[in-house]
């Protein structure tokens, strides 16, 4: 169902603006009700599964039957793109299956769609561990995730892809919740892929390694999260989020020296 929200055409007569919502998964069954929920109010939600194995699938089709299946994995940003392609709306919004649009969030949506700035970028309040993080890179994370479709597409990346578009992005004022990390085997299981992502992306770039690169990047990252950043004001959470950065970095630069 079209928004109430409006804006008028050339001849002053009301038009209805649209809202398509995408979402990539993989074995998602923990998090994708709560996600599909916190946007049932949209127009269209597009799933783009990559294989899932337990209940994901049954439960977005409680939500939406517009559900792709692509399990010949080419990396994040493909995939995405992929979900974005099957969008018919005026609006796309990007959300990951462990985040939630709150109510405040979705008004605020609403109501920038009938603006003039065509990209929006939405901050996340991040929970680990079940923790609210507010320092150490963490607070406010701005991410592009609203825009018209056609003035945005996401950067081909294996891994920690963005959305790239011409011009300057509007800011909202509320936030994405982001539960990025609920278990310490989450955050080992996630080090390690983003790891291999990374490593494999930067090869595909040309870019090399070495054993006291991967030292100084690994230190740099803790410094930088838990020191520059003020990660500590975040208490034992704080330090052990620094730390797991920290290691993923040490990690994806040893892979990208030792492993071809």
């Amino acid at each position: 169902m079209a928004f109430e929200d409006k804006k008028l055409n050339r001849s002053g007569a009301a038009v209805k603006l649209t809202l398509s919502v995408i979402v990539i998964t993989m074995n998602e069954e923990d998090n994708i009700r709560d996600c599909l929920g916190s946007v049932k109010w949209a127009d269209e939600v597009i799933v783009v599964d990559s294989g899932s194995s337990d209940k994901t699938l049954a439960i977005c089709q409680e939500f939406t039957d517009k559900i792709y299946v692509n399990s010949q994995w080419q990396g994040f940003g493909f995939q995405k793109n992929l979900a974005l392609s099957k969008a018919t709306c005026d609006w796309v919004f990007s959300i990951d299956a462990d985040e939630r649009v709150t109510p405040e969030l979705e008004l605020e949506i609403k109501a920038k769609m009938i603006q003039d700035p065509s990209v929006y970028e939405v901050p996340r309040r991040a929970f680990f561990l079940g923790k609210e993080l507010k320092h150490g890179g963490w607070w406010p994370d701005y991410v592009v995730r609203l825009f018209r479709r056609g003035e945005g597409r996401f950067k081909d990346r294996l891994v920690h892809e963005v959305i790239e578009y011409k011009g300057a992005a509007e800011k909202l004022d509320n936030a994405l919740i982001h539960y990025s990390y609920v278990d310490f085997a989450q955050v080992l299981s996630k080090m390690n892929a983003y790891a291999v992502a990374g490593a494999s992306e930067a090869r595909k770039n040309n870019k090399s390694g070495s054993f006291g690169k991967a030292i100084f990047r690994g230190m740099w990252a803790f410094f930088n999260a838990y020191i520059l950043r003020l990660g500590f004001l975040d208490g034992s959470m704080g330090f052990i989020a620094a730390f797991s950065k920290a290691e993923g970095t040490y990690y994806r630069y040893l892979m990208l020296t030792y492993e071809k």
